[in-house]
């Protein structure tokens, strides 16, 4: 099977990814899901739906008595992806350049940098991941080979190589290309000190590549997203000077308010002596528990501090979120059905749609 029939199969074009008769055959592929599908029908009243009905394709949503909280929130659910459903997303007028950063580590940086990366490009769009993180998370999320033979965002940064010689395509999704990190970065920092224009070294080889796929006839990126170390170093400092907006990803918990203020205040930095052109442009809430008062709290103080910024779409706590790396995937591939996967598909629209 080719990287392009697998993306055809795993996840569908993002225009038809709205309705919730459309994640019934990816659901049933697994199979465990026939059997949770009817663990929830007879949670909900429909312990008499059987295995063949569900099979067949039908909408056990629309049966189900809303009296209950489970059936509740499928049912809200369906309602978010009719709302996703038929909606293209805009091509931007020029290459958005993202910097996806949070000095405190743990709150969803490389999920939110792969996962919407991905239901950007099942759009149909062209996005680029750029990985410089030294532990690779990104890279491995997406499927790509980053161990320590293979050239790296670290040959660029640190040897000149071209970023075309570096770039590898997901091999689940088309149009989603990435930049893999290796262990070498790890003592790039140190390496960097000594370089000219430590700062603008990522910068100009993403012009260069730019100039390049120009040259070759490719298609121009739409978005490049950069996934950043949990830290200030020039690794960091390189992808601020490279983006032109700062995604954050805020974990609804009260330590990440205080990460929040502190980095602020470096951006502020950044805009004042290396990127006049920086803007925090969106914040997005992620690991979100409804049943807690304290996420609730912390959400809202941050919609408070920020209202144009935060994202309407929260991303949840969710197991098959944290699953998907495991399997070399993103949670749009995995299970596009679940709750995880619609909350990013709805963040990457509200991101296109600004």
């Amino acid at each position: 099977m080719t990287s392009s029939e697998a993306s055809t199969q795993r996840i569908p074009p993002f225009v038809s990814l709205g309705s919730a008769r459309a994640f019934v055959a990816p659901a049933i592929a697994r199979d465990h899901s026939v059997n949770h599908t009817a663990s929830v029908a007879k949670a909900t009243g429909m312990a008499g739906v059987s295995r063949e009905t569900v099979a067949a394709g039908r909408n056990v949503l629309d049966s189900i008595d809303d009296s209950s909280p489970i059936a509740r929130e499928l049912a809200h659910e369906n309602k978010r992806r009719e709302r996703l459903l038929g909606r293209e997303l805009p091509k931007p007028e020029k290459t958005r350049i993202f910097t996806v950063s949070n000095q405190k580590g743990g709150v969803g940086k490389t999920t939110t940098t792969v996962n919407i990366a991905a239901a950007l490009a099942a759009a149909g769009l062209n996005v680029l991941v750029i990985d410089i993180d030294p532990q690779g998370n990104a890279s491995t999320a997406l499927g790509i080979e980053h161990h320590a033979d293979v050239d790296s965002i670290y040959d660029v940064l640190i040897n000149d190589v071209p970023l075309q010689d570096v770039v590898a395509p997901c091999p689940d999704i088309s149009k989603l290309i990435c930049a893999p990190a290796t262990i070498h970065l790890a003592g790039a920092e140190i390496e960097l000190v000594s370089l000219v224009a430590r700062e603008q070294r990522l910068r100009r080889a993403i012009d260069v590549y730019a100039k390049e796929r120009a040259k070759n006839g490719e298609e121009r990126l739409d978005y490049i997203f950069i996934d950043c170390p949990p830290s200030l170093g020039l690794l960091t400092v390189n992808a601020f000077c490279a983006a032109s907006e700062v995604l954050i990803p805020i974990q609804c918990e009260y330590y990440a308010l205080e990460g929040l203020s502190q980095l602020l205040k470096n951006i502020e930095m950044i805009q004042k002596h290396l990127n006049a052109e920086l803007v925090v442009s969106t914040i997005l809430l992620t690991m979100y528990d409804g049943r807690t008062n304290l996420a609730a709290q912390v959400a809202a103080e941050v919609r408070e501090h920020f209202p144009e910024q935060v994202l309407g779409a929260v991303v949840p706590r969710s197991v098959r979120i944290s699953e998907a790396p495991s399997y070399q995937q993103t949670v749009m591939t995995y299970d596009p059905s679940s709750s995880g996967a619609l909350s990013y598909l709805e963040a990457a629209a509200e991101i296109a749609e600004r």
